[in-house]
Order: C-alpha cells, then sequence, then structure tokens
C-alpha cells in the first residue's frame, strides 16, 4: 500500500508540476499517463497512448457535444442570448442576484437534455458570461456558479454517468435516472440560495433594480424569449418522450437555433462561419482533453491505484456511516486524476459489495456516487469544467477553483442531506415504480 501512495504522489507532483510550468492541460495529462505507465507498469505506453486517444473520442454520445456547443455559439453570435436575457431580465427583477440564476436555471436545463456536464458548462458558459459582464454583474461568481452548475448535467438525467453507474452495479437504469430529479433540484435550489446570500451582502456589486413592471408588460417584454424557450421545451420533450437521442436532440438544437436567428434576421454569413469556427476550436480542446484524460485513466488502470485504494477502506471494517465518510476521501482523492466515469468503472467491483454489506441501497449509492464525480469536475488538478473554463476565458485554473469553493460547499451540504434524508432520492422511483423487493 505505501509503495502505492508513493507512486500516486509522485504521479501527482510530476502534474502539478507541469501545469505551474503552463504546459498544455491535455499534454500534461497524457504525459503524466505515460511516465506512469513507462516507469511503474509493464504495459507499452505508445501503443495505450493511440487507443486511448481513440476509444475517447470515437462514439455516438460525444456527437452530441460539438453540436450543442455549435447551438450555444448560434444563440451568442446572433444575438439570441441578449434577447433571452432580455426577455428574463422582468421576471427576475425583484429577486435578489436577478440575472445571475440564469446559470443555474440555464445549466439545469440544458444539463437535462445533454447530459454531459462538459457540453452544459461550455455551452451555457459561451452564452451567459459575456451577457453577464456586458450588465454588469461580478464576474467571479458568474465562472464559480458556472463551473458548479455546469455538472448538474450529470446529475438531472438522463446521463450518461448514471447508465454506467446502473450498468456496474445491475440496477435499474430507470430508478436511477428518476431517483436524481429531486436531488438535482435541491441542488440548483442550494446554488440560487447562495447567489441570492451573496447579493444581499454584497449589493455594490450587482446592478440596480430595474422600475417594477405589471404582468402585462413583463409579457410583452418576454416576447424575444419566446421562440428560444419554446426551442428548449421541444427539445426536453422529444427527448423525455423517448423520440430522439441526446445526440438527435442536439441536431434539433443547431437546427432551431439557426431557424430563429434566420427568421429574426441576425443570422449572417459571417457569424455562421465564426459560429463553426468557435464551436470547433472549442470542441477540439475538450476532446483533446478528454484523451489525455483517457490515458491517464488508463495508466490508474494498469498500477491498480483506485483499487488498492477501495480495498484498503475494505479492511478496515468501518461501520455504516464511517465507511461512507471514508469513500467520500476516497473518491474525492481520486477525483484529482480520473474523470467520473473512470472513477466509478475502477471502484465499482469493489465497493459495491461493501456499500451492499453496509445495507445501503443502490440506488441511492449511485446518486451519492454522481454528486462525488460532480466535486470532482470541480477540484484541482484535474477538475474538467475548471478546463473547460480556463480555455473559455483565459483565466488560471486555481481562479477559477476558488471563485467555485462557495458552491463547492453547496454540494458537500447537498451530499449531507441525501445521507440524512435517503428519502429526498428514493420517494421518486418509490412512488413511480414501486419499492424494491
Amino acid at each position: 500500500m505505501l509503495e502505492t501512495l508513493l507512486m500516486g504522489a509522485l504521479l501527482l507532483a510530476i502534474m502539478l508540476l507541469l501545469l505551474a510550468g503552463g504546459v498544455w492541460i491535455a499534454m500534461t495529462l497524457a504525459i503524466v499517463g505515460w511516465v506512469g505507465q513507462a516507469f511503474f507498469t509493464n504495459t507499452l505506453p505508445g501503443k495505450n497512448l493511440f487507443s486511448a486517444f481513440w476509444e475517447s473520442n470515437a462514439s455516438w454520445e460525444l456527437a452530441a457535444l460539438p453540436l450543442f456547443i455549435w447551438m450555444g455559439e448560434i444563440l451568442f453570435r446572433t444575438k439570441l442570448s441578449e434577447e433571452m436575457f432580455e426577455g428574463l431580465r422582468p421576471w427576475l427583477n425583484r429577486v435578489p442576484g436577478r440575472l445571475m440564476h440564469t446559470t443555474i436555471l440555464g445549466c439545469g436545463v440544458f444539463g437535462s437534455v445533454s447530459g454531459s456536464s462538459a457540453a452544459t458548462c461550455a455551452t451555457i458558459a459561451k452564452v451567459a458570461l459575456p451577457e453577464l459582464k456586458r450588465r454588469g454583474y461580478d464576474e467571479k461568481l458568474a465562472i464559480g456558479s458556472l463551473a458548479t452548475a455546469g455538472t448538474l448535467g450529470i446529475l438531472i438525467p438522463p446521463s450518461i454517468t448514471m447508465v454506467v453507474y446502473a450498468v456496474a452495479a445491475d440496477a435499474s437504469i430507470i430508478r436511477i435516472f428518476l431517483a436524481g430529479f429531486l436531488p438535482g433540484f435541491l441542488l440548483m435550489l442550494l446554488f440560487s440560495g447562495y447567489i441570492a446570500w451573496w447579493s444581499l451582502r454584497h449589493p455594490d456589486k450587482v446592478p440596480p433594480a430595474d422600475p417594477p413592471t405589471t404582468f402585462m408588460q413583463k409579457i410583452r417584454l418576454s416576447g424575444n424569449l419566446i421562440p428560444c424557450a419554446l426551442l428548449i421545451v421541444f427539445i426536453v420533450w422529444v427527448l423525455v418522450a423517448g423520440w430522439a437521442t441526446a445526440t438527435e436532440c442536439a441536431a434539433f438544437g443547431v437546427l432551431g437555433s439557426l431557424a430563429i436567428a434566420a427568421y429574426g434576421r441576425s443570422l449572417t454569413w459571417q457569424n455562421f462561419k465564426d459560429g463553426i469556427m468557435g464551436a470547433t476550436r472549442t470542441s477540439c480542446m475538450i476532446m483533446f482533453i478528454l484523451a489525455g484524460a483517457a490515458f491517464l485513466t488508463k495508466t490508474m488502470a494498469f498500477t491498480g491505484i483506485p483499487r488498492e485504494l477501495a480495498e484498503w477502506v475494505d479492511s478496515m471494517h468501518l461501520s455504516p456511516y464511517a465507511l461512507i465518510g471514508a469513500l467520500v476521501v476516497v473518491y474525492l482523492v481520486l477525483g484529482t486524476a480520473l474523470d467520473g466515469i473512470s472513477m466509478i468503472v475502477l471502484t465499482s467491483a469493489v465497493v459495491l459489495p461493501m456499500i451492499q454489506k453496509a445495507g445501503f441501497d443502490l440506488v441511492w449509492f449511485g446518486i451519492f456516487v454522481v454528486l462525488l464525480v460532480e466535486i470532482a469536475e470541480v477540484t484541482p488538478p484535474v477538475g474538467f469544467n475548471l478546463f473547460v473554463l480556463q480555455n473559455m476565458t483565459g483565466k488560471d485554473s486555481n481562479v477559477i477553483a476558488k471563485a467555485a469553493i462557495p458552491f463547492f460547499f453547496c454540494l458537500v451540504l447537498c451530499i449531507a442531506l441525501i445521507t440524512l434524508f435517503p428519502g429526498i432520492v428514493t420517494i421518486l422511483p418509490d412512488l413511480m415504480m414501486g419499492k424494491e423487493r
């Protein structure tokens, strides 16, 4: 066990040194993976590098990523996003934080369509950040909320991470999907609650409220919001009804955005080309990071670090809630070097029998793990959402991580609440499908 810890510490130190030296994120992940395989395993790093790069990007599900990002580019470059914010402004005028809540609402709605944390974070950031900055909202709060709210894409169904867990745990995918709704809404409330509290504490950093408007005035001011709102409702509807996959919904989103922009005469040949180029750059950046992370994940699997950590916890023979506390620490440690799906795949064989033996519901534990994966998405040095926002804003990932700290504690609070009140997770699947025997 000591050798494994030393190996992990050495690889982590190399990663931190490379990141501090300004090496590209994807290259850093790949270099650390190469060093780990070359010096600590008997495998061929060159062969595994090419297979990891191909396998991580050659999937039908991932095709939704560039399409959703292109949809965000269209909304941004044709001024549809500006019109959406104008339509939302009168409705949020009296709420502390006002338009800052659109990051949470947008990530929640978009996450239910995309099922991807990266796509949600990148798309909403492209639409929301420029508008919030232009209107005078605090940039640090906006970036921090986006980094964490982007993770709603893997908590609010459908979610690729949930599917992977359901397969690993031999649990019902539908039950786990249903179990994610209430914790997702709870997390949105916690995020928005913090934004409201922060805004009341710092009124000088929030633009002043507009004069009060009547209900009919709000309806008239929301005229530009209606087409985009109908598009989002349509995408969610066809997905929930089972008429289209997430990738097909992304294609509908692109076509719908282009149609609305063309109808409003804000679509030009220039912003059409700029949108394609912007989506291409962002998608390539995310896929390059995904490939580097996949190669590092292979290294972690070959070295056996995740498995040994889980076996070490099992050997301690802890009480049920002490076990949960220990697993929180293990997953947080793994989250500094692995993506969420890899964390689940590499530890499930050891962890799931422990959970069943301790008497915990596997559906509840699935949501518990997804929340821990969300924390991993904003935990340095390999917090994926931090990298996405770093490349989109030009700010250092450590600056973004600091901005996300208050929302990080909202995630921790959500984990504590579902642990103390497991019914938050289990009540909806039990009501819809009956209790499991």
